[in-house]
């Protein structure tokens, strides 16, 4: 038994580790298709950054039931290359939809909530639903 095959044997038993070492390091942008967040919050609101390359703002929808926060979009992306004489080298196209979906601490009140999309950024302003004071119940 040579190096290699005890090797192979231990893959065996540990494949996907082997897959992730295996892979290139990836420092390109997010796969089409994928929509990235950033979530902050203050005593008054959450503020939402969701990147969406690609999205028109007729082509976004943002839900909220309670708590939950759910954007999704069509999203389009077309690169393409060209050399001499016009033909076409490389095209890169995408088309499809992306979603994602978040559960925040509190509840949203969903009548305030503002959406603004600049530049394939979408800004979403979501105040806080005001929490009713604990009521004590009286026992008959």
């Amino acid at each position: 038994m040579n190096a290699l095959t005890r090797l192979e044997r231990f893959e065996d038993m540990f494949p996907e580790v082997f897959r992730r070492f295996a892979r290139p390091l990836q420092w390109s942008e997010a796969t089409p298709g994928e929509i990235k967040i950033d979530v902050t919050e203050n005593d008054k609101e959450y503020l939402v950054r969701a990147e969406i390359p690609g999205a028109k703002k007729d082509d976004i929808r943002v839900t909220v039931d309670g708590n939950f926060v759910s954007i999704s979009a069509e999203v389009r992306q077309e690169k393409e290359d060209k050399s001499d004489g016009g033909r076409v080298l490389v095209k890169e196209t995408y088309y499809g939809s992306a979603s994602r979906g978040f559960s925040l601490a509190s509840e949203i009140d969903d009548k305030a909530v503002v959406a603004k999309l600049e530049d394939g950024v979408l800004k979403l302003t979501l105040p806080k639903r005001a929490s009713a004071a604990a009521k004590a119940i009286s026992i008959q």
